[in-house]
């Protein structure tokens, strides 16, 4: 009998294991998690769950159950150490080994830490990426504590909005001229900085970390312009390094995390990769979707093809951040715009902003306006690209860009 096993038990890994037996694959399947706990929802430990707004149970994908009764062999809290590719075999931490027919690696990523040299040894240095981190973060979050964040992207902003929420003194500091300077525009980074600042986040721009202070625990922060903080603790939100580790062992091309084709393969021919450590063609681009639909469709489609199809993966990219009353939502990719071109909402908190490329649309993010962005991402999925003085023009119902 077959067997197809899948290391790494996040969002790309349950969906992967879950196409499998949904397309009638009827042989052995093993998924195996480092965390002690099923698959589930990342986006909100964040927000719901560290607001307290969400119990841990509701963040299983499936209930625990769904997997015995699938025949779908979980081992959590078991971490994979190593792959011999030439036996077919995963190594576990505990010493056993796993053979397999087909692999598929879903190991996501992990949260770039601190060097030792500017703290990141000290107690209270947290991230903010699983589980264990969003509880670790939970206690901390009372009322008139002082917070230092850093890094000024989506994941940064996010948990300073979760922070100010809560009533802590936050503050926000980014090495760049500005916030969300490698994933949106200057307009994009304008709306969420009055957003937070009208919240009471002191966000810093423009300011590095020369290092954490402290004899055991973090007590402040020593910027790179001298300037001195005082800090009961801080968040690190540098982004992510995707996780090849396991790929390494086995040989496996890398190229931005691990290297894929159209179909979500290796270059071993027995592995398939998927999620935030894979990289994969897109155009005439290679890129590496950090987001929950990508790691999804990704794994759905490496599931077809471990299964014998040879369904091209053709990314539909689109990501969402909530922060405070605010929904982001984004449509496609911004990489190389070239103009940005703001439509005004039906009211004044809400408003999209459409990223051109020459003359093509590539991108849209949506403040609080959902139907620019259904609009918007239909209209980039169908490589439609409407003038952007008629895709901006108020007065123009954006159903009738879809027909432009």
């Amino acid at each position: 009998m077959e067997h197809v096993v899948v290391v790494g038990a996040g969002q790309a890994g349950a969906a992967l294991v879950a196409k499998l037996r949904g397309e009638g694959f009827a042989g052995r399947i093993t998924l195996i998690g480092a965390e002690a706990v099923p698959p589930y929802q990342r986006p909100p430990l964040s927000k719901a769950y560290l607001l307290g707004e969400m119990e841990e149970e509701r963040l299983y994908l499936r209930p625990e159950r769904y997997y015995a009764e699938a025949g779908i062999d979980l081992h959590l809290g078991q971490r994979a150490e190593a792959i011999d590719a030439g036996a077919r075999e995963v190594l576990l931490q505990d010493g056993s080994r796993i053979g397999y027919d087909r692999l598929a690696l879903t190991t996501g990523g992990a949260p770039r830490r601190l060097p030792e040299a500017m703290g990141g040894g000290l107690e209270g240095v947290l991230a903010m990426r699983d589980l264990a981190d969003a509880d670790a973060l939970a206690p901390r979050l009372t009322p008139g504590a002082r917070v230092l964040v850093i890094g000024g992207g989506y994941i940064g902003l996010e948990a300073a909005a979760v922070c100010a929420r809560k009533g802590l003194q936050v503050t926000l500091i980014e090495a760049g001229e500005r916030i969300l300077g490698r994933v949106a525009a200057p307009v994009t980074a304008d709306y969420f900085r009055a957003l937070h600042r009208a919240h009471g986040v002191d966000i810093r721009e423009g300011t590095g970390l020369a290092r954490l202070t402290g004899e055991t625990r973090v007590t402040g922060a020593e910027l790179a312009d001298g300037t001195r903080l005082e800090a009961d603790f801080a968040v690190v939100g540098i982004g992510i390094d995707p996780g090849t580790h396991l790929a390494e062992t086995a040989g496996l091309a890398l190229e931005n995390g691990i290297r894929c084709d159209i179909h979500c393969r290796t270059s071993d021919e027995a592995i398939w990769a998927a999620g935030d450590c894979a990289s994969h063609p897109f155009y005439a681009d290679r890129i590496r979707l950090e987001s929950v639909g990508g790691a999804i469709a990704m794994a759905e489609h490496a599931a077809l093809n471990i299964l014998g199809r040879g369904v091209e993966y053709k990314p539909k990219p689109w990501f969402w951040s909530d922060q405070y009353d605010v929904k982001l939502q984004i449509a496609g990719l911004n990489h190389g715009w070239t103009a940005v071109h703001v439509r005004p909402g039906p009211s004044a908190r809400q408003q999209s902003h459409w990223y051109y490329r020459g003359e093509r649309l590539i991108a849209v993010d949506a403040l609080n306006d959902s139907r620019a962005y259904m609009v918007g991402k239909r209209l980039i999925e169908a490589s439609i690209s409407p003038r952007p003085g008629t895709a901006c023009d108020p007065s123009v119902d954006l159903k009738a860009l879809l027909s432009t």
